[in-house]
């Protein structure tokens, strides 16, 4: 089963987030590096293979030049264009057009030396211009020998690299890491020794208020009591809502079938002197009885969270009705309200969208992780200084 999670998990939860987005933005930034050294790389492999290849293509190139010398000496005697099959070639004019070419290929004239179409051309301009050739061009055909070694030792370097970065990039957030958690489980500890000291005196001043005869009592001395009382019911109410998030993993569910009727009429006489406060007017209406089966301290839990948003976000003054029907329970005030686009947040912890009243932000919290936990269904429905309506139902 489901349960409410204490600090530490929260935390712990927290804390996977934090790696898991952490890690993510690392490793874009490593593949982005690394990426940016492979083409580095991969471009210095291209221009070395081409200056390995530059002293063949000036070579091709001088016997290409001596052809067509030979040729442009004797035209009248042959007009066939020098041919080889080691190589291809291109001539061009002063105005850098086409005189002749052994290929089709495309064909650019403002580098000396470069990779195009899987094609190394080397362009030479010889110091004569033999048949009107301002410009030379010679081109082998690549073997790619070198395009395949240089993405082998890519993927290797890419592999042993991305690991080692992801390797330093978890261990130094583990270290960024440990301080916080260090801090977190503090806090956790400290919360749970407080909460456990509070047990007995919140306990004992409730109980003896509740054996109190306010019958006998003066009306001075009534209303003190009634303060006394509230005040001690608030901080009952803290001081189970944060036993709820701190042991909530250790808690045992003991699941019977509850009378939510009485479960219902018991926890609106408990908070009645609460509404009183305010001048909150809070009533039961019973449309029909039900049963379910859960934890009774954790239903308890659940519609006393619910009570409390009630009364604290409440106008003075209001009204707030508990309906029981079929398989539901619900619990409607007419205050403050809560505006659309944030019904879908409220249910997160320590989310308040009123800063000048309320708690701490961690009743509808308690009341989400409850109802998932006995697949209970939650539906809110609220309009702005109208109410709020909350339904449970299974």
């Amino acid at each position: 089963m489901l349960a409410s999670k204490s600090l530490g998990t929260d935390f712990r939860q927290s804390e996977k987030q934090t790696l898991f987005r952490f890690l993510a933005l690392y490793v874009l930034l490593t593949v982005i590096i690394i990426s940016v050294f492979s083409f580095i790389y991969f471009e210095l492999q291209k221009d070395l293979m081409l200056q390995q290849k530059k002293s063949t293509l000036q070579k091709y190139s001088k016997e290409l030049i001596e052809d067509l010398k030979q040729l442009h000496v004797n035209f009248d005697k042959t007009q066939i264009y020098p041919r080889n099959d080691k190589f291809d070639s291109a001539i061009f004019d002063n105005e850098e057009k086409l005189i002749f070419a052994t290929s089709d290929t495309k064909l650019r004239l403002d580098k000396i030396l470069y990779l195009e179409d899987e094609v190394i051309h080397l362009v030479n301009i010889p110091e004569s211009y033999y048949l009107g050739a301002r410009y030379i061009i010679v081109k082998v055909k690549d073997d790619k020998k070198w395009l395949i070694q240089t993405k082998k030792e890519i993927m290797i370097f890419a592999g042993f690299t991305f690991l080692f970065m992801l390797v330093i990039g978890y261990i130094l957030l583990r270290l960024f890491l440990k301080p916080m958690r260090d801090a977190i489980t503090l806090l956790d500890e400290f919360i749970k020794d407080t909460t456990h000291e509070l047990n007995t005196p919140v306990s004992t001043i409730v109980a003896n208020i509740e054996m109190i005869d306010k019958s006998q009592l003066d009306e001075g001395l009534l209303k003190k009591i009634q303060r006394i009382d509230i005040g001690a019911k608030t901080v009952s109410n803290i001081y189970q809502d944060l036993t709820y998030l701190t042991l909530g993993n250790e808690i045992v569910s003991n699941n019977e079938d509850i009378d939510i009727e009485l479960l219902v009429l018991e926890r609106v006489e408990y908070f009645t002197s609460l509404a009183k406060a305010k001048k909150i007017k809070i009533s039961a209406n019973i449309i029909e009885k039900t049963t379910l089966y859960a934890d009774r301290f954790k239903i308890s839990k659940l519609l006393d969270n619910l009570l409390s948003n009630a009364i604290k976000y409440n106008e003075v003054g209001g009204e707030i009705i508990v309906t029981v029907e079929g398989r539901s329970f619900s619990v409607q005030d007419s205050g403050i309200g809560i505006a659309e686009k944030d019904i879908s947040k409220i249910k997160e912890r320590y989310k308040r969208f009123n800063k000048s009243s309320g708690g701490f932000g961690i009743g509808l919290s308690i009341v989400s992780a409850i109802a998932k936990e006995y697949n209970l269904n939650i539906d809110i429905s609220s309009q702005e200084r109208v109410g709020t309506k909350v339904s449970i139902s299974w």
